[in-house]
């Protein structure tokens, strides 16, 4: 984008190096700490509780047990980005204080 790429073809190039395996899949087990208070997911979303991510090639969620009654873990699958991510939530913050939102 800094070179003056739109954001569609930035998506265009990393999916073309994606399918000639010029860039490798995510690892298994990749995953991101969220747990500070400072964290922001930016304008839509804001701050959110404290959780864990794990990123996988795209998946059923429900075969994961993600988005169904009585689970608290979320998923999203990013058709564009070919992942899907899991989204644990929770108790306490980074700092060992009690998340409120949940």
């Amino acid at each position: 984008m800094l070179a003056g790429h739109s954001k569609a073809e930035m998506f265009e190039t990393v999916s073309a190096a994606i399918d000639k395996k010029e860039l490798p899949p995510f690892e298994p087990g990749a995953m991101c700490y969220m747990t500070s208070k400072d964290g922001y997911l930016g304008g839509a979303v804001g701050h959110w509780d404290p959780h864990l991510m794990f990123f996988v090639p795209l998946a059923d969620p429900a075969a994961w047990g993600a988005d169904v009654p009585g689970s608290p873990i979320i998923a999203a699958k990013d058709e564009q980005d070919r992942l899907t991510v899991f989204l644990v939530p929770l108790s306490k913050w980074s700092d060992g204080t009690v998340d409120v939102g949940n």
